[in-house]
């Protein structure tokens, strides 16, 4: 039995969360006692793929065809599910990303598998048995989910394993499983990337701000803000009901859930819906003139004050300390 894991990609490269998978799926592949095979789907160089040797990755099947040049959920979970019959492979580790969410539920019908979505920490086993620490209740919570069947899917949060280089020589494989028809009846044409961003689901750092902003205009303060700290710029529901900003950036429970090492949450008054999106967080820093604000009670750090005296100070900091 071995270990596999998927690796998404976006314009040929891997995404950190992909690198977090692969250095997670090591340590469970040490902990068996087994080895570590990763899969990529796609247009990827030669050199990309060799660098998940950098992570412990000793084999890397690579499936390239026109019709799996963009994500197809259906036909990348059926491509998955085969890669993990050829190596005979008993656990499936993928990022829980928004495209990780959707093929991590298909790969564990397609294998009969247990399945835990939102891991944030490596399986304790005991006689057998996996038990896995996970969120719930849209990360307001945390669960201990025990899996007992013979195969296993396990996606993990993004932003929850450290990337970790434990270097092997990857051996690169072609494979080209049958793709079906009925795995292709709704497929991606054409991707337009509404900006050159961070994208908000894979940032470390979010910036996120609310209605304490007053408007779309005072909004200069936050990208600059985000510009220097290198993070993504968010916002909460009623901000975006406003179209004050893009709804693509509203975090919440009917939004972006993200759970990035920092979350700066600026003139946001906290309430149940948004925690619901940010609770993840390794970091929360809230500004807020309302002492009483929900927010502060979640806070690893606060700072009760205008938002428009205490960023343009922070950004002053920020600047000098560049400087």
């Amino acid at each position: 039995m071995s270990v596999l894991v998927y690796i998404e990609q976006a314009d040929g490269k891997f995404k950190k969360s992909g690198y977090e998978a692969v250095s997670y799926a090591k340590a469970i592949a040490d902990a068996q006692g087994t080895n570590l095979t990763a899969i990529s789907i796609g247009n990827v160089g030669d050199g990309e793929l060799k660098e998940l040797g950098k992570y412990g990755a000793s084999k890397v099947l690579n499936v390239t065809s026109d019709q799996l040049s963009s994500f197809v959920n259906q036909a990348y979970a059926s491509v998955i599910a085969a890669g993990a019959a050829k190596e005979n492979a008993d656990i499936v580790v993928l990022s829980n990303s928004f495209s990780g969410k959707g093929l991590a539920p298909r790969i564990a019908v397609k294998l009969t598998a247990g399945l835990i979505d939102g891991a944030i920490e490596l399986p304790q086993t005991e006689g057998g048995k996996f038990h896995v620490k996970k969120t719930a209740f849209s990360g307001k919570a945390f669960a201990i989910t025990e899996l007992t069947s013979a195969n296993k899917v396990i996606a993990l949060n993004p932003n929850a394993f450290g990337v970790k280089e434990l270097p092997v020589e990857a051996v690169i494989e072609a494979f080209t499983p049958e793709v079906k028809a009925t795995d292709l009846v709704a497929i991606v044409k054409e991707i337009i990337r509404a900006t050159d961003k961070i994208s908000l689901p894979d940032a470390e750092l979010v910036v996120s701000a609310g209605r304490g902003l007053k408007g779309p205009e005072n909004w200069g303060m936050i990208e600059e803000l985000a510009t220097l700290l290198g993070a993504a710029t968010a916002c909460s529901k009623p901000v975006s009901d406003a179209d004050w900003r893009p709804h693509a950036e509203h975090v919440g429970q009917t939004g972006i859930t993200v759970s990035p090492n920092l979350y700066i949450a600026i003139g946001i008054s906290g309430a149940i819906q948004h925690l619901a999106g940010v609770s993840s967080s390794k970091v929360i820093v809230v500004i807020n003139k309302d002492p009483e604000a929900p927010f502060f009670k979640v806070a690893d750090y606060g700072i009760v004050g205008d938002a428009f005296e205490v960023v343009p100070k922070l950004i002053e900091a920020l600047k000098a300390h560049k400087g």
